[in-house]
């Protein structure tokens, strides 16, 4: 799975490819009911807690290796600080395994916006552990990113991915639609 520097939208009730019970249950795609039901139970997606370091810091070095980049200990440490400080604007949620390994990670931005009364929320960054890819984890990790948004007040959620991903983005095309905005940056 990548980090979400991804293209796409997790819309509210996106067509046929989710039911009507909620925006974030997928119908269309995904694992049967019985691989669901073991999927469910080996990770379990919370938030993160100041706890977590142990479990987190592997992710983050991981996600980090993935786009080759560096930050230094005190980034992280502030990094981790702020989306386990529960002040609303940032939040991260973990994926555990049934040994209590951290298999996964998201992390959000609630943010205002001009284009509506409601914060939208920037997914900017999601990793899966090499051993829990496949495993429908990732997708799991963007609903629950999804729910927790909505509960925060966001309207939408939003991310952006590198357009070489594409084992995430074969996800992203099942659970989202892609935008025709290019980004930027200066």
């Amino acid at each position: 799975m990548d980090g979400a520097k991804a293209a796409g939208v997790v819309p509210d009730g996106a067509g046929p490819r989710t039911d009507d019970s909620s925006p974030c249950t997928l119908t269309a795609f995904g694992p049967s009911p019985a691989r669901r039901e073991r999927l469910e139970r080996v990770h379990v997606i919370r938030q993160l807690v100041e706890e977590d370091w142990d479990q987190w810091k592997p992710l983050w070095a991981s996600y980090l290796d993935f786009y080759r980049a560096t930050l230094s200990e005190e980034t992280s440490l502030n990094t981790f600080e702020r989306l386990t400080r529960g002040d609303g604007d940032m939040f991260a949620l973990l994926a555990v395994s049934e040994q209590g390994e951290g298999a996964g990670v998201v992390h959000c931005v609630v943010h205002p916006t001009t284009w509506s009364g409601r914060p939208s929320c920037y997914l900017e960054d999601l990793f899966v552990t090499p051993a829990a890819r496949g495993t429908d984890l990732g997708r799991r990790l963007l609903h629950e990113a999804k729910r927790a948004s909505v509960e925060r007040g966001a309207e939408r959620l939003y991310w952006h991915t590198q357009e070489y991903n594409g084992r995430a983005r074969s996800l992203y095309d099942q659970v989202a639609r892609p935008t025709s905005f290019i980004v930027y940056e200066m």
